[in-house]
């Protein structure tokens, strides 16, 4: 089974084929080994060239998608999970995720469907997204298989406590995406201030935050190497417990991903 990389790429609106394809083959290459897509994101096929592309083997790949929202009946999870395969060109996906806890998912129905898909081994391992307390908790006493992962919006600007002690009492990964708010770190004067510090970017720090937490791994997309590169280097980024702390205590709150139907609005 792959190693689960806490620093991984994102793909979301991703969508030409030659950059996103170029992108996750450029990651791959950097030293990223974990690439998160979603069917959603109309660019599974093109991951999954970017993929076959690099000069990795196909079993040092973490490698993630998630479920439409409108694909979360039983029969439907069972056959777009089969075209999510066929598309990235993978006999068995690493974590598959149910993408928004809305539309047409059920718990009673969706969440066994998942765990047959785990029993056959097509997926290694079971995750959530954009979950509330309440419905995760309501997942994992459903699930047979346990909660590898929750993907949440998470930065320094939605810290996400009760979410993180929640992974940490259950021991499952908490999964960032928006990890650097869409470029907005970079008007956080605390992470510019750390940033000179440490001789990093504000989108380092981010990132270095995250990482620094225990159960917390991040998926920030970039499609430039430059951007790829720079990410990566977040891994070389060793804040001190000074600089988490005065992060920790940035009061600004500020939801990126937000719509009349999502789980906290109900």
């Amino acid at each position: 089974m792959s190693d689960f990389h806490r620093l991984g790429l994102g793909t979301y609106r991703n969508t030409d084929p030659d950059a996103c394809s170029n992108a996750v083959e450029t990651a791959l290459e950097t030293g990223y080994r974990h690439v998160d897509t979603a069917q959603m994101y109309d660019n599974e096929s093109h991951v999954g060239h970017g993929i076959a592309a690099a000069d990795v083997e196909r079993d040092d790949v973490f490698l993630a998608t998630k479920l439409d929202t409108d694909n979360l009946v039983p029969d439907a999870v069972h056959e777009s999970t089969a075209e999510s395969l066929e598309k990235l060109d993978t006999e068995y996906l690493d974590l598959l995720y149910v993408h928004w806890p809305i539309e047409t998912y059920d718990p009673a129905e969706t969440l066994p469907a998942l765990d047959e898909l785990a029993e056959a081994g097509t997926i290694r391992h079971v995750g959530l997204s954009n979950f509330t307390p309440d419905l995760l908790d309501e997942a994992i006493e459903r699930l047979e298989a346990p909660v590898f992962a929750h993907q949440v919006e998470m930065h320094p600007l939605l810290q996400q406590d009760e979410l993180h002690e929640r992974a940490l009492a259950d021991d499952h990964w908490l999964v960032a995406y928006c990890p650097v708010a869409r470029g907005e770190v970079a008007d956080v004067p605390e992470l510019v201030e750390i940033g000179e510090k440490h001789d990093a970017t504000p989108y380092q720090v981010s990132l270095a935050w995250l990482l620094a937490k225990e159960n917390v791994a991040a998926i920030p997309k970039a499609t430039s190497k430059a951007h790829i590169v720079e990410n990566y280097g977040a891994l070389d980024v060793d804040l001190d417990d000074e600089d988490i702390a005065r992060i920790d205590g940035i009061e600004r709150e500020e939801r990126l991903v937000d719509f009349p139907a999502a789980p906290w609005n109900k």
